[in-house]
């Protein structure tokens, strides 16, 4: 085989559409175009099943209900219902929010914006592995915490949290607990009950299904979830989120899912063999490397790798054949370091030597062979010229 220029390897940012996916989606866009919502006549009937076979799809995924799955445009429309619907319906019982330094923008953005209604945010802390303590989490709790939310996975690092215990310990108090999960399904196992979750927000785009679509999984309780809708206007989806359904990405996102049910351990292996056969190769080349993030409990495409006294940009800018990140896409346009990589330590300098490889479905070890050889070349071309790592290393 070929080798084929440039090399994605951006897969935390969005991924490709598996072709699977796309032949499932086709006959949504000309063939079958009803509005799901339509009750009387055979095109809505189609649409509708369309989707309600989508949400078992999602359901099989994640070990839920079907009729605990909410669809939205996406994790951080999900993100913001959940985190924003629980602050509304529980604001009577109390107005604080825990969440983790290192979650993703949607949460930390929305956490400030509730800010400015009067809800009191606190940010656990994590080590230098990007992991928080289920102590942490005991000592913030207070009489007012209504919510809790920690990411399942970190976008940047890969870190693996420990969302059953956080879960099990907001169970015993009567607290909301809600998880972005975006990087986490599809990839590693994930089982809404084992994991005590009451909320988890997910989207299509990273499972190699289409954007703009994603899922809000509420858990069915007695009495249910004070969650209050975020989007009125016509009462869809059980009325917790209005708005017309896009059946053709509905039904991308349940076939993806599907593919995921049927292979992720062995795929989750293969991609974890070219992981670790990159980090290797990057290692054995080149001296002062090393990963971000914790070395075992992490997902399996994941290596944030730091070069000192590098500038991660500058490196990037070198490879342009191969398509990698200093972090995350939803943070490109802020210039300051990573706040994650902050959060576990680094100083400024080494986060902005870090770079994120995410590897995929569709990558090949020919593919990482290339990448390997690559990023060597230029590691130790810009490391001649660098008076920041001489200075470093005199």
């Amino acid at each position: 085989m070929s080798l084929r220029l440039p090399i994605y390897l951006d897969n935390h940012s969005t991924t490709q559409v598996d072709p699977r996916v796309v032949d499932a989606m086709l006959p949504y866009f000309s063939q079958y175009y009803g509005n799901a919502a339509s009750k009387h006549h055979q095109f809505g009937w189609n649409a509708e099943a369309a989707v309600e076979k989508a949400r078992k799809q999602l359901a099989e995924l994640i070990g839920s209900d079907p009729d605990e799955i909410v669809f939205t445009s996406g994790a951080t429309e999900s993100i913001n219902l959940a985190l924003k619907g629980i602050a509304e319906g529980y604001r009577a019982r109390g107005n604080h929010i825990i969440t983790v330094a290192t979650e993703h923008r949607a949460v930390l953005d929305t956490c400030r914006r509730l800010k400015l209604y009067g809800f009191n945010v606190t940010l656990l802390p994590v080590d230098r592995f990007g992991m928080v303590s289920q102590d942490e989490l005991h000592r913030a709790i207070t009489p007012a915490t209504i919510l809790v939310s920690v990411m399942f996975a970190n976008n940047e690092v890969g870190t693996i949290a420990p969302v059953a215990g956080l879960g099990a310990i907001c169970r015993e108090r009567g607290i909301v607990f809600h998880t972005d999960a975006t990087q986490a399904v599809g990839k590693i196992p994930v089982n809404v009950h084992d994991l005590n979750v009451d909320l988890l927000s997910f989207s299509a785009h990273k499972m190699y299904g289409p954007k703009g679509v994603g899922a809000l999984y509420i858990r069915k309780s007695k009495p249910p979830l004070g969650l209050v809708a975020q989007t009125d206007g016509g009462g869809h989806e059980k009325a917790v989120r209005s708005g017309t359904l896009n059946v053709p990405a509905i039904v991308g996102f349940g076939e993806a899912a599907a593919i995921c049910s049927r292979g992720m351990r062995e795929e989750s292996h293969r991609i974890a063999s070219m992981r670790d056969r990159l980090v290797d190769g990057i290692a054995s080349e080149l001296e002062d490397v090393w990963i971000n993030g914790h070395p075992e409990m992490r997902l399996p495409n994941n290596a944030n790798i730091c070069f000192p006294g590098m500038n991660a940009d500058s490196l990037i800018m070198e490879m342009k054949e191969i398509a990698v990140s200093t972090g995350s896409a939803c943070s490109s346009a802020i210039p300051e370091p990573s706040h994650v990589l902050k959060a576990i330590g680094l100083n400024d300098e080494d986060t902005r030597a870090s770079i994120r490889f995410g590897i995929g479905r569709f990558n090949t070890e020919e593919e990482i062979d290339h990448t390997i050889a690559k990023v060597v070349e230029t590691v130790r071309v810009a490391r001649k010229t660098s008076p920041t790592y001489h200075l470093a290393h005199t």
